[in-house]
Formats: structure tokens, C-alpha cells, sequence
């Protein structure tokens, strides 16, 4: 396959994905909640499930499939290495997110988070369609890239390094251990806090913040513009988004995978807490 590839920006608006619907080069990834999908999408969008992007095996549920399901995922919705993906879903970005980071570990740079995702297309009158687009699977086979992937090995490495901050990304009450989620309750220490919501903008149908106004944000939380960034929440859905945004700030990022649900059911790791 040869296409060529739209100059779509990582972060993409409803107006400049709509043109581009029917370019054979653009792959519109639908990750929105099975019973949305079937009600309504944006047309030619292919649907994965949520579920799919996670292994789903307790405690640390949210970590990456195996590369057999991987395979399969990506075979089923037509994937090739050669198209612009565009993900989107109906949550602010979380889901998207996540499928984002995935493509990032399969070594697929060539993406775009929908600015508002489902939200910001249909409140402002973009189309939208029900039927389910005819796909024909692909054969894949992907690689797994090391570097957008965090362990829990790796971070207590830069637990002690001012230039790796590690960015929670769930509930001031969870990150305070005043909400219980795993055997242990409490925050990686040294992690900082800011809520996954809290870089949304819901005047704008769950746009993103301003980017300067976010980099602001974690600015005063103390993470510098050239610091590296490790982003979790309890399974790395909700950290999928803020992935996303430490990337679009021009941050080296990784997501953990593992997240809380790993890390707060192992008591061999260091946790704080003011529970």
C-alpha cells in the first residue's frame, strides 16, 4: 500500500477530519462504548471495544494484551503501517487515548487524537452514520516498542531522578489514599496530581485545555518543561489522555501500564499516603 498521508496535527479539530472521510490514507477508529456505537459514529469509523485494548487479568487488569490478541485487534480492523489513524471516543479522551499509547508501542507514529472526540463532532453538526462499515482484515504482525512503556522496575529506578516526574492522573481522593482501589491506597512517591478531567474544558464539548494553560498547571505542580513524564491511574485508561497531553506538550512519556492496580496490590513497593 502507498498513500498519500493527509498533514494532520496530533491533536486534529472536527472541521479538518470531516473532509477527509473518504481518503483512503485516514483510518477513523471509533472507541466509544459498544451501545454508542451502534446507535451512532462518525461515518466509515471503525469500532474497537474498549475491553480489547486491555488484558483484563486482575489486579493489574489494564495492562497490554498479548501480542496474539494485538495481532488479531489490528488484522480485524484493516490496519496497515501506511494510513494516518484518527481515534476517538466518548469520554473526553481516556480511550482514545489508551489507543494512541498502543499505537505508539507497535512503533505506528502516524496518528491523531479527535479534539473533543464525540462530544465536540456531534454538538457541532458533523455527520454522523449507524451502519457498520464493510472492513477487510489485514495481516499483522507487531513489534513491541520498549520506550512509551513503563514497569514497575523502571520507575523505582527514577524515583530518585528530578528530571522523571511521575504524573497520577486519577481522583485527589485516590491519590490521597482516602478512596480505596487496591490492597494499599496512597500515591507513588514523588507523583504529582492532576486529574484527568481537569485538563478538559467542558464549555468546549471536552476539547483540551489550552495547552499552555495545562503546561501552567503542571508547571505549578513542578514538572518542568524538559522533565520526562511517567503518567498512571488505576489501569491506564484515564492515563491514556494524559499520556496523549505530555506528548503534545513535547514531553518524553511513558504510560504505566500497570498503573495503581499493579502498584498498590504489590507490597514490595514504597507508597505515600495521608490515610
Amino acid at each position: 500500500m502507498s498513500l498519500k498521508l493527509p498533514p494532520l496535527p496530533p491533536l486534529v479539530e472536527p472541521a479538518e477530519l470531516e473532509p477527509l472521510l473518504s481518503d483512503p490514507a485516514v483510518l477513523v477508529v471509533d472507541l466509544c462504548q459498544p451501545h454508542t456505537w451502534e446507535r451512532l459514529h462518525i461515518p466509515g469509523a471503525v469500532h474497537i471495544k474498549p475491553f480489547e485494548l486491555v488484558r483484563g487479568i486482575p489486579p493489574a487488569a489494564g495492562k497490554l494484551p498479548p501480542v496474539e490478541r494485538l495481532n488479531a485487534l489490528f488484522s480485524r480492523i484493516g490496519y496497515h503501517p501506511d494510513l494516518h489513524i484518527v481515534a476517538y471516543d466518548d469520554e473526553g479522551g481516556g480511550w482514545a487515548g489508551r489507543f494512541m499509547w498502543t499505537l505508539d508501542v507497535i512503533g505506528h507514529r502516524q496518528h491523531s487524537l479527535l479534539n473533543g472526540g464525540l462530544h465536540s463532532w456531534l454538538k457541532e453538526g458533523h455527520p454522523i452514520a449507524s451502519d457498520v462499515p464493510s472492513i477487510i482484515p489485514t495481516s499483522v504482525s507487531v513489534t513491541i516498542q520498549d520506550e512509551p512503556i513503563a514497569e514497575i522496575d523502571s520507575i523505582l529506578a527514577t524515583l530518585a531522578d528530578p528530571t522523571v516526574k511521575i504524573w497520577d492522573a486519577r481522583s485527589r481522593e485516590e491519590y490521597l489514599g482516602l478512596r480505596a482501589g487496591s490492597m494499599r491506597n496512597g500515591h507513588i512517591p514523588g507523583a504529582v496530581n492532576l486529574d484527568w478531567v481537569d485538563v478538559m474544558d467542558p464549555a468546549r464539548n471536552l476539547r483540551l485545555l489550552p495547552l499552555a494553560v495545562i503546561r501552567d498547571k503542571l508547571r505549578r505542580l513542578g514538572i518542568n518543561d524538559n522533565d520526562s513524564i511517567i503518567t498512571h491511574c488505576q489501569s491506564h485508561h484515564r492515563s491514556g489522555l494524559t499520556y496523549m497531553v505530555a506528548k503534545l506538550l513535547g514531553h518524553r512519556a511513558k504510560g504505566y501500564h500497570g498503573s495503581w492496580g499493579e502498584w498498590g496490590n504489590n507490597p514490595d513497593v514504597p507508597i505515600e499516603s495521608v490515610a
